[in-house]
């Protein structure tokens, strides 16, 4: 683009709006009678370049407006997205598409459509995020590169416009001033903290300049901060999943890729009693009630990695790493995975076991054992007798159409269609069978089948967890803090000492906490004969306060 160079030799981008160097005004804006100071008067990329497409991207990224609707559109889905459970916490065993219309009818199915089941996970929340994060960078880097320059290239002597625009300034004449002052005027300076230069007898005082870093730093924390978060998405860099293991079961830890396993030897639950505790445990047991509370809830495990030469899915070879007791808060924790301790169930279901009964006779011809993780499809009771299971539900009730299905695959509440063949019934007498349940849907049965024993076994829930993108997001956050204090706590202050035209002119500017900066303003022209700064905003108030009075006088 075009450079617009200034009186004093400084060549300035095209949308300058004063010289970066000396001050002096390139494009005026005759409605600001003060200087806009922003990013001292510098051009920004998105105000000046606006012909190709990328400039067309940068400059619509760059709009604090569009980066605050992107915060706002993505507060607003993320609060939609609770109104309904998100996928993973419906029933394992149900279509999702069924599910949200069954349970929530025509807002349930649109819900679905429009993709808030899996929302945090869908494409375009990653978008989203995406977007803000460039919306950040792009932001950043459009207003800190033109502040920065203009900071670095900024002159001690200023153009005499500048400091009279400024919003603190006062004029002296050099007749009434002693030869001394601007020595008290400069020691008063340090005294304050300034780092002073001098130039053919000007000062320019600056302190804090590192403050105006504080937004850009906060920018650069929070794209961190969403690096991380859309890094959780990335397989492998985060799990956090549910493991319900069973005792003498050794199963594949989730989120490990079939690489880990884990056997359960037993859960463990140990309680206070109150007739063996003292009288103050006695009255936190009498709180929790039925006259125990638990003290202990604990899973003995075995990790196991698997062979790097055996195939998933074939007989796998396992390495025993290590034996470990899963205590809450005493997690598991190998390669990056932590396990906890989170939930338990005692007693379920594991196999339930019936007798073949002849209705007439009650004669028991043998009994099958029902494994009720892994149920077979055919149980062999003799060479006249064998049962095949036609169907089985964990987790049985009738939907609403009469017919019986199961909520879930954990055996709550087994029934099973049972297809009964004897030499009798070479072609099978089918009967259903659940708990207190016995129904023969095809008339008459001359056999039943009859509840015969239970066998129930401790599941341990455990938590799955791996996160590799903590640390990013405490990096995020740490630097996010430091922009945060670093803007709120300091503020960029100069004030410009000149001769010009036989006057003194004295000019301060803040990027906030005018007050403050006036106050030191007037301490540091204490003892001499310079005038106070005036704060030419509150003097233009009065001044409109008073034509306004006396209008109305």
């Amino acid at each position: 683009m075009e450079q617009i160079t200034c009186t004093c030799g400084h060549a300035n981008r095209h949308g300058t709006i004063f010289c970066e160097s000396c001050g002096r005004t390139i494009e005026e804006k005759k409605t600001q009678k003060l200087l806009d100071m922003r990013y001292e008067g510098s051009a920004r990329r998105s105000q000046t370049y606006n012909k190709t497409v990328v400039d067309k991207i940068w400059n619509f990224f760059s709009s604090v407006k569009v980066g605050v609707w992107l915060i706002v559109v993505t507060l607003v889905t993320s609060a939609v997205g609770t109104i309904f459970p998100q996928e993973m916490y419906i029933p394992p065993t149900v279509d999702a598409s069924e599910f949200y219309e069954d349970e929530y009818g025509v807002l349930g199915q649109l819900y679905y459509l429009l993709g808030f089941h899996n929302l945090y996970g869908s494409w375009w929340y990653m978008i989203l995020i995406a977007s803000i994060g460039i919306s950040l960078t792009i932001a950043s880097i459009d207003r800190v590169v033109p502040l920065y320059r203009a900071l670095k290239k900024q002159g001690v002597k200023r153009h005499e416009s500048f400091l009279k625009r400024q919003r603190l300034y006062s004029v002296t004449s050099e007749e009434t001033i002693e030869t001394s002052d601007l020595d008290v005027v400069k020691a008063n300076l340090k005294k304050k903290r300034y780092n002073v230069k001098e130039e053919d007898g000007s000062l320019l005082a600056e302190k804090g300049r590192f403050s105006r870093w504080g937004p850009y730093v906060n920018h650069t924390g929070l794209v961190i901060f969403l690096i991380g978060a859309m890094l959780r998405f990335v397989p492998g860099m985060y799990v956090d999943e549910v493991l319900w293991i069973r005792e003498g079961e050794t199963t594949s830890i989730p989120g490990t890729n079939g690489m880990y396993f884990l056997e359960s030897n037993g859960f463990i639950m140990e309680v206070y009693e109150k007739e063996n505790e003292d009288e103050v445990f006695g009255e936190a047991i009498d709180r929790v009630g039925n006259g125990m509370a638990v003290k202990n809830y604990q899973t003995n495990v075995v990790l196991y990695e698997r062979d790097q030469n055996s195939i998933v899915g074939e007989n796998q070879e396992l390495k025993k790493i290590k034996d470990w007791q899963i205590r809450v808060n005493e997690p598991l924790k190998h390669d990056n995975y932590a396990l906890y301790q989170v939930d338990f169930k005692l007693n379920e279901f594991k196999a339930m076991s019936f007798n073949l009964i002849d209705k007439e006779t009650e004669t028991n011809h043998g009994k099958i054992t029902v494994n009720l993780r892994d149920p077979q499809k055919t149980y062999e009771i003799n060479e006249d007798y064998h049962v095949e299971m036609v169907s089985y539900f964990p987790d049985f009730y009738f939907d609403n159409a009469g017919d019986p299905a199961t909520k879930s695959k954990i055996p709550n509440n087994p029934a099973f269609v049972f297809k009964m063949f004897s030499p009798e019934n070479p072609e099978g007498e089918v009967s259903f069978v659940a708990i207190q349940q016995n129904i023969e849907p095809f008339g008459d049965n001359e056999y039943k089948m009859t509840f015969a024993g239970l066998e129930t076994t401790n599941v341990s829930g455990l938590i799955v967890r791996k996160d590799l993108t903590l640390w990013l997001l405490g990096l995020g956050g740490f630097i996010f803090m430091i922009g945060v204090i670093q803007g709120m706590y300091w503020n960029h202050r100069r004030i410009w000492v000149q001769k010009i035209n036989g006057n003194i002119l004295l000019a301060g500017h803040s990027n906030k906490n005018w007050f403050g900066l006036k106050r030191e303003m007037e301490f540091i022209v204490s003892g001499t004969s310079i005038k106070e700064p005036v704060d030419q905003v509150e003097l233009k108030n009065e001044q409109v306060e008073r034509q306004n009075v006396e209008k109305e006088g």
